[in-house]
């Protein structure tokens, strides 16, 4: 009854005509940037993070939360109409999706991705209600070699699910420990990969490494293997969807929110999994002409995938607002812009800013509906929004990149390093290291660092104090399983296919 209660002052404050705007505008520029291959909303979140200094921190986060969410939703309507998903979460989609669209369903596919995304969003924002008050009593009781194993078992997590390898994944987390080194020891005073340069000595400012890594990078990488020719986009009606789709998709929303949610949750856990798991699910199932039509355009496939993608995203929120932990790329830059207002998520947000919290997870309710209403009717205008050309679209990031990075000091050290670390991001892209690992071990990396300290200056330098809480024992083993788990994977792959009998030819 109390979380109704702050719910419904969260509503009070989302209500407001101010905080309605942002949210439209968040809601607007996350599914125009779904709908745009190559930027996902963790790009988007970036460009805007310099707005942190001039916007009231509720309405912020109102407007990023709704970034999120039509992020998730425009994503579905490029895997449908070009075969290209504008983010990752969106793959799946586009194997049932593009399909429906050339024979001639898109307007089928677009709405049931519409309205799933709805239903799942709903739910698992009101499933979010309900789990972080629970979480937040639970981590009241943490101490400092809780965090500190809490953070380890966010870098492992990441590092590993995140990557096509555990090498790779870990090798971008160091490059994003090394940036959150930089600037003066707060325990010691004395100045760490500073290069002699002053204004390094406060750090890089997170807003600098979220725009160079994701903005500028992801800019430099995807016009780098830009085509000349006009992508094929399939046309499209108003969406709209008849009774017996209606009656075959129901069922896969449902099962797709109960994939999406608890992986949302877990730390690494991502949208890429659940769409999986849900695609594999929903053809397992198929029967009569479902089964028939898997591989030529079933709309179950387009079903459950959206659904699980929607609800992953409202369970990413929890151990984000309630730990701290970024279990994604997009949360991960919704961190540092916590970060830029002074704040910390946790239990100590919940008591001390609770208006700002439940403020933005109601707006996700206002959120989900203005992007039902945006998607259903504006199908055909998205779609046109796939052709403008690609030349002026990234050149456009990067100089708004530029000039808001340039606003946050106004110096040109601050522009020199947005280029090197737009190159560093680039590189990264280039040679398959994933970049989320890097912006979150700058992000947590100072954090796990001052933890660490704090439990051996409690322990009197007695490493052993790291692993006396049950709590980080546990947390702790989580980390290794998560860090092994692709590798065993591997290894009884290897030796499957080892065990497979020769051909009688052979």
């Amino acid at each position: 009854m109390e979380s109704l209660q702050l719910l419904l002052d969260g509503f009070t404050a989302a209500l407001t005509p101010v905080n309605l705007m942002y949210a439209l505008i968040g809601v607007t520029l996350g599914t125009l940037v779904g709908v745009l291959p190559g930027i996902g909303p963790a790009m988007t979140v970036a460009l805007l993070l310099p707005i942190t200094f001039t916007v009231p921190p509720a309405s912020a986060f109102i407007m990023f939360a709704g970034i999120y969410y039509g992020g998730m939703y425009g994503g579905s309507t490029t895997s449908i109409l070009l075969n290209t998903p504008g983010e990752s979460a969106s793959m799946i989609t586009a194997l049932e999706g593009n399909k429906m669209a050339r024979r001639g369903r898109a307007a089928q596919a677009l709405a049931t991705a519409a309205i799933g995304s709805f239903v799942a969003g709903t739910i698992a924002t009101a499933l979010l209600v309900v789990a972080a008050p629970a979480v937040v009593s639970f981590a009241i009781s943490f101490g400092p070699e809780d965090y500190f194993a809490l953070a380890v078992l966010a870098f492992t997590a990441v590092s590993s699910v995140l990557s096509r390898s555990v090498v790779r994944g870990l090798a971008s987390l160091g490059l994003g420990l090394v940036i959150g080194l930089i600037g003066i020891d707060q325990q010691t005073g004395q100045a760490r990969l500073t290069l002699g340069i002053p204004q390094l000595l406060d750090g890089i400012d997170v807003v600098i490494v979220a725009v160079g890594l994701f903005a500028l990078g992801e800019s430099l990488y995807v016009a780098s293997r830009l085509r000349h020719a006009v992508p094929e986009v399939v046309p499209v009606g108003r969406a709209w969807m008849g009774r017996s789709d209606w009656g075959r998709s129901w069922r896969p929303w449902l099962r797709g929110t109960a994939l999406g949610f608890p992986f949302g949750a877990l730390p690494g856990g991502g949208a890429e999994i659940p769409t999986f798991l849900s695609y594999a699910a929903e053809k397992r199932l198929a029967r009569g002409v479902a089964r028939e039509e898997y591989g030529r355009g079933a709309i179950e496939g387009v079903a459950g995938p959206e659904a699980a993608n929607n609800a992953s995203a409202a369970g990413t929120l929890v151990p984000l607002l309630t730990l701290g932990l970024p279990t994604s790329a997009t949360a991960a830059i919704l961190l540092a812009a916590f970060q830029q207002y002074g704040l910390q998520p946790g239990p100590q947000l919940f008591d001390h800013n609770p208006a700002l919290v439940w403020g933005m997870i109601a707006s996700l309710f206002i959120g989900n509906t203005m992007l039902l209403v945006l998607n259903l009717p504006m199908a055909p205008l998205w779609a046109r929004v796939l052709r403008i050309p690609r030349p002026y679209l990234y050149a456009g990031i990067i100089l708004f990149a530029a000039l808001g990075v340039y606003a946050v000091n106004g110096t040109v050290v601050d522009l020199f390093v947005l280029y090197v670390l737009g190159l560093l991001g680039y590189a990264m892209r280039r040679f398959g290291l994933p970049v989320a690992p890097a912006v979150i071990g700058m992000i947590l990396g100072p954090m796990a660092e001052v933890q660490l300290r704090r439990a051996l200056a409690i322990g009197a330098g007695d490493v052993s104090v790291l692993v006396r809480s049950p709590i980080a024992v546990v947390l702790l083993v989580l980390a290794l399983l998560a860090l092994l788990t692709p590798l065993l994977r591997r290894m009884l792959a290897r030796r499957a296919a080892g065990a497979v009998p020769p051909s009688r030819d052979e």
